[in-house]
């Protein structure tokens, strides 16, 4: 089970500002908590804004098949935006930026653990409901799950051939993720330090 939370309003803002966006809502895991409300005001907003190319709400957005059909009649408005905004947790998050992989994905939420069951969850994608997701950082990759060492700053050094050293049937989650933000013209986000993540605030949700 998992707990699903905006980002601050200044955080999302800064993802969309000046761009055209297509949203994609996930309603799917009814255990999971998802604010769905404070995500229409704010979806209301950007509207209103006239910046919004387009909303597709669906269940289960972390089953890549459904989905990849599910898109479809949406594609000339993706196309048309500049980034794809995804309210949901981290698994859908990267599941799309797998099926949309000239566009720009990012997380307008951030995923939070708590005991129990989650969802529809592919194996090849996981989130580690760390409480501060890093996609928006790493191109909808998630480093904490693709890395074996789950490194945030870049790799270690220790890849050979695109493997990595801890396990030669995997490939370095980090030069994965080097490749995705190429495609996407977005390397100088490498350029940004990331932080330290606040503990703190996952448990203070999770109580």
């Amino acid at each position: 089970m998992l707990i699903t939370q905006l980002k601050s309003k200044e955080t999302i803002a800064s993802l969309v500002d000046g761009k055209k966006v297509f949203i994609i809502n996930c309603h799917g895991c009814k255990e999971v908590h998802f604010p769905e409300k404070e995500a229409d005001e704010l979806q209301k907003e950007m509207m209103a804004a006239g910046n919004v190319t387009g909303i597709m709400t669906r269940d289960y957005i972390c089953n890549p098949e459904n989905t990849k059909l599910r898109l479809q009649k949406y594609m000339d408005k993706i196309e048309a935006a500049d980034v794809v905004l995804v309210f949901s947790c981290g698994v859908g998050v990267q599941t799309l930026a797998e099926i949309l992989e000239d566009k720009i994905v990012c997380a307008a939420c951030d995923t939070y653990h708590l005991p129990g069951g989650q969802g529809v969850t592919p194996l090849e994608y996981d989130c580690q409901q760390c409480g501060e997701c890093y996609l928006n950082l790493t191109g909808g990759i998630c480093p904490l799950t693709a890395c074996s060492k789950s490194l945030v700053n870049g790799q270690c050094g220790g890849s050979k051939n695109g493997k990595c050293e801890v396990d030669s049937n995997m490939e370095c989650g980090w030069e994965r993720i080097y490749r995705r933000l190429a495609q996407i013209g977005r390397l100088d986000i490498m350029k940004c330090p990331v932080q330290v993540r606040n503990y703190a605030t996952d448990d203070e949700v999770s109580k």
